[in-house]
């Protein structure tokens, strides 16, 4: 078996050692002669794995204890319908900074419910910068202030958390969660689906202020509300077992490898080799995203044509680098360098991309 170099954005690429314990324990885990996937949530075996694993995100990420951690079913999107039914009256203001696709995601999920102000929007410029912290219009009663801080399609981030002053600020984190160290006393809420650098898809991570689980929010299903949730440390109903043991192994794997101080080193290692081949070919390659708000996640580019594009994607895929087309929002190429993705993988692509323009540049 010859594994290959996986630049998908999600579900994305994992340590090919949680892969391999996670085969091994697949038929008879931890000696109670069945799979994780076969014992019941309540159980004492599969509780004392969830709750090792929200100790270990704690760690990992670096989470006081006045936040609660809730692990639930789904990804992102479905968070964003969430937030407003649990942080917002009905009715209420709320501001949104949009950034790009999965910006203007989260403003559609929750219109139903709230006054959507749209404090900034990059749309105007393609996408390709983030609208500088003074020209945001924020409201002054705004029930908190929604950011994406990596924007997976368009390949921006935010570098620095933004001064919102007291209103919470709220972060989808689904594409850079644990790639570097972040204050999570900065913010609100943070919320991430697991499938990028946490673990599988169909999991998502909740990290909730305590004293925001307080608010009443809307007339919601108990199923939908973040406060019965973490009443029954996430196990409200059924969770998905599996994504929660895989996302445990990870946390672990990422706590072994040195934590996020240590993938922010290789992470930014990994960027650099890519960007550096992207503006070191004369144009060739071409990536349009503002240079200070370049994702270190997700790399977006275009070579000089579509068929050129396809070429490149098919090329790659021949030489063991998969998952390189665009989303078809932009098209292009992109890659994804996620935690599990390791560096030989980025210098493998920046040597591809070298040869690949010698022969049709």
């Amino acid at each position: 078996m010859t594994r290959a170099f996986n630049f998908s954005a999600g579900p994305a690429t994992l340590p090919e050692s949680v892969l391999r314990q996670a085969q091994a324990e697949m038929l008879e885990w931890n000696g109670v002669g069945a799979s994780i996937v076969e014992i019941s949530h309540r159980s004492a075996d599969f509780m004392a794995v969830a709750a090792q694993a929200e100790a270990d995100l704690r760690t990992l990420v670096g989470i006081p204890d006045d936040y609660a951690v809730l692990f639930l079913a789904g990804g992102a999107t479905t968070q964003q319908a969430l937030l407003p039914l649990n942080l917002a009256a009905p009715g209420q203001r709320v501001d949104y900074v949009v950034s790009g696709h999965w910006g203007k995601t989260a403003v559609k999920q929750a219109q139903p419910y709230v006054e959507v102000n749209i404090a900034a929007d990059g749309e105007a410029g393609g996408f390709r910068d983030i609208p500088a912290r003074a020209q945001w219009q924020l409201s002054d009663d705004a029930a908190y202030v929604h950011i994406t801080a990596n924007e997976t399609i368009h390949g921006v981030e935010f570098r620095e958390v933004p001064d919102v002053g007291a209103v919470p600020l709220v972060a989808d984190f689904s594409s850079s969660i644990a790639s570097e160290p972040i204050d999570v006393s900065r913010y609100g809420v943070i919320y991430a689906g697991a499938q990028k650098n946490l673990g599988p898809v169909g999991i998502v991570v909740v990290i909730v202020r305590r004293d925001l689980l307080e608010r009443a929010g809307q007339p919601r299903a108990d199923i939908f509300d973040y406060r019965s949730h973490a009443a029954r440390d996430s196990m409200l109903n059924t969770p998905p077992t599996w994504n929660w043991y895989l996302l445990g192994l990870t946390v672990q794997w990422m706590l072994a490898q040195g934590g996020t101080a240590e993938f922010a080193r290789r992470n930014a290692a990994k960027a650099s080799l890519v960007y550096a081949a992207i503006d070191g070919s004369g144009g060739f390659y071409r990536n349009e995203v503002a240079p200070g708000v370049r994702s270190r996640m997700n790399i977006p580019f275009f070579l000089p044509s579509a068929e050129l594009d396809a070429r490149f994607v098919a090329d790659a895929k021949a030489a063991g680098l998969i998952a390189l087309k665009g989303h078809k929002a932009v098209g292009g190429i992109r890659a994804s360098l996620y935690n599990a993705m390791p560096l030989e993988g980025a210098q493998a692509l920046a040597a591809f991309m070298h040869d690949f323009q010698q022969r049709n540049g």
